[in-house]
């Protein structure tokens, strides 16, 4: 596999700004992959890749005549998004056949934000049928496939996304959670993902929009594949956008300087409802035995 289809957003965005690697290379190298992989798991259903080669075109002008530190911390770097974000000139439809045809006329806010940080999106991924279930297959764009086995699923409800990450389409991507619906792809495909704390970043421009009670609990985040690019995906992400009166403004504190020893830490080995792997089990024992070991206050809750 090409190299530049393991490496993290942020350390991309590196090397095209040291001039080590074109935004052109980048962006060509992840289109092929997609181009390679998509007939086997059905990942994204709509592409945008001639539009991406020419915003890579002008992403590599631009350094030529830019000052290295003025340029947005992900110039160049592409990315793919969820269908049921608003990408301008992509289909809108979140898997339900009585949207068909729908082709967004602006960008969701989510998207603009990437945009203005300097990621090109290569196009749109598959989500379940209105967002609502926890496998990615609709009647509009029928059902992606794992990369790891194409007989398994990938989660929803961003599973598109969870999807062309782990098979190296594309290195960071947007996604949004109720009840599992970034963390469950993530964990599906072996990727990273993060849902905020509800009322950090807008939802504005993703079809379904919820409001008043459940609105609380939709959040728009990051799907990536290195844990490195979620803290700054989120801060390009967070901040009100004057139009969803759900979103208020945080401050983020940098995770460099919390204090391990100050945080109280809840282990859920099993929730009841679904049986855990001894292996996962392990995992997470390990991890509280960590946290536990740099001064936590860890419990297991039953």
């Amino acid at each position: 596999m090409n190299r530049l289809l393991t490496l993290s957003g942020t350390k991309l965005a590196e090397m095209i700004r040291k001039r080590e690697v074109s935004s052109v290379e980048v962006v060509e190298a992840h289109i092929r992959q997609i181009e390679k992989v998509n007939p086997v798991i059905n990942a994204m259903v709509k592409d945008r890749f001639e539009e991406a080669r020419v915003e890579a075109k002008a992403a590599d002008e631009k350094i030529k005549t830019t000052p290295v530190d003025q340029l947005p911390p992900f110039h160049g770097v592409p990315c793919t998004i969820k269908e049921a974000f608003a990408l301008k000139g992509m289909p809108n439809v979140s898997g339900l056949p009585a949207r068909r045809g729908i082709i967004s006329q602006e960008d969701a806010t989510g998207v603009a934000r990437y945009k203005q940080a300097g990621a090109i999106p290569l196009g749109v991924t598959n989500t379940s049928e209105l967002c609502m279930w926890y496998e990615s297959s609709n009647k509009v764009y029928g059902r992606s496939n794992n990369a790891y086995n194409p007989r398994r699923i990938v989660g929803g409800s961003s599973g598109g996304e969870g999807a062309v990450i782990s098979a190296g389409g594309s290195p960071f991507g947007l996604g949004a959670d109720v009840g599992g619906s970034i963390r469950m792809p993530a964990f599906f495909n072996g990727v990273f993902g993060h849902k905020p704390t509800g009322g950090l970043v807008p939802n504005t421009g993703q079809y379904p929009y919820v409001t008043e009670e459940a609105a609380r609990f939709l959040c728009t985040g990051p799907l990536a594949r290195k844990a490195e690019d979620l803290w700054p995906l989120l801060k390009i992400l967070a901040g009100p956008d004057g139009k969803d009166p759900g979103c208020v403004k945080f401050e983020l504190k940098d995770p460099a300087t919390v204090k391990i020893s100050e945080l109280e830490v809840v282990s859920v080995e099993d929730n009841g409802s679904q049986p855990v792997s001894r292996d996962l089990r392990e995992a997470q024992k390990k991890v509280a035995a960590y946290l536990a070991g740099k001064g936590a206050r860890v419990r297991t809750a039953r």
